[in-house]
């Protein structure tokens, strides 16, 4: 289902990292001129009647907090806010129906040694929600490529897409990278990448576009190369993009790459983004 023209980028405000999470989502609303929605969701009837009086008191205090650092960045993107009743995946996942992307916080798992439980907010929105979903750090990224892992794959093919499209509009260079298991594949492979790269470039034509082919685990090789960049473009699941379901190589991005992550669902899922 194609987001509408004015489908807006919607962000899951949460008390650990709203400020950083809202600075990233204005800056790629603004790249792709869209509008903000900040969302906080709160189960109110886990409280009683005080606790509650509190605590939307402090839902209202962080959502003022995450528009200012919004406008702050980019003074020129439309910013609503709600708060919602619920619990934060169930309102995102509903609500990502109707939005370009969603926006959420990591929740520190890109500096945890010990293993991320898949039940993560982060991981169950970007394996449930219906668009992309870019998943935010709390230090700002370096001022390097975006990155997209490429593996042949009809959905690698549309994070493509979208990380040549994200590269343009943040006056960035791609780095596309196509991991191979041994040294067979690289001609093959190398051929391959030129191609779909060179096809996706006609509607880019100033993009500035590296590709590399590289042996070794693909998870591996692609959280080395994100240290330097700005932005990683990953399908969810490769061959197999599945509702419900990240594979390895996202998951592995998603857990230890210290840069944004954007999660591309599968091409009967997602539209590419241009003309957006």
């Amino acid at each position: 289902m194609a987001a509408a023209s004015d489908a807006p980028v919607l962000v899951g405000v949460g008390p650990e990292d709203a400020q950083p999470v809202a600075r990233l989502a204005a800056r790629v609303a603004a790249a792709h001129g869209r509008g903000l929605h900040l969302l906080h969701a709160f189960n109110w009837a886990a409280f009683d009647a005080p606790a509650v009086s509190s605590s939307r008191a402090e839902a209202e205090q962080l959502i003022a907090e995450a528009t200012a650092a919004a406008n702050e960045n980019e003074p020129g993107v439309p910013v609503t806010a709600e708060i919602a009743e619920g619990s934060a995946v169930a309102n995102l996942v509903r609500r990502s129906e109707t939005a370009f992307l969603v926006v959420v916080g990591d929740g520190g798992m890109a500096h945890c040694d010990r293993c991320i439980p898949a039940d993560s907010p982060a991981v169950q929105v970007a394996a449930r929600a219906e668009c992309p979903v870019l998943v935010a750090r709390r230090e700002p990224p370096p001022s390097g490529p975006v990155l997209v892992g490429v593996d042949g794959s009809a959905s690698g093919e549309l994070a493509l897409g979208w990380a040549l499209t994200c590269a343009t509009r943040h006056k960035a260079r791609l780095l596309a990278v196509w991991v191979v298991d041994s040294d067979g594949f690289i001609e093959e492979a190398t051929e391959r990448l030129s191609e779909m790269v060179s096809r996706h470039r006609a509607g880019h034509p100033d993009a500035a576009v590296e590709c590399h082919v590289i042996r070794g685990e693909p998870g591996d090789v692609l959280v080395d190369q994100s240290r330097s960049a700005q932005l990683v473009v990953v399908a969810a699941r490769g061959e197999e993009p599945l509702r419900g379901m990240l594979g390895a190589v996202s998951q592995s991005l998603l857990y230890h790459a210290p840069s944004p992550v954007l999660v591309i669902r599968g091409v009967t899922d997602t539209p590419a983004p241009d003309g957006s």
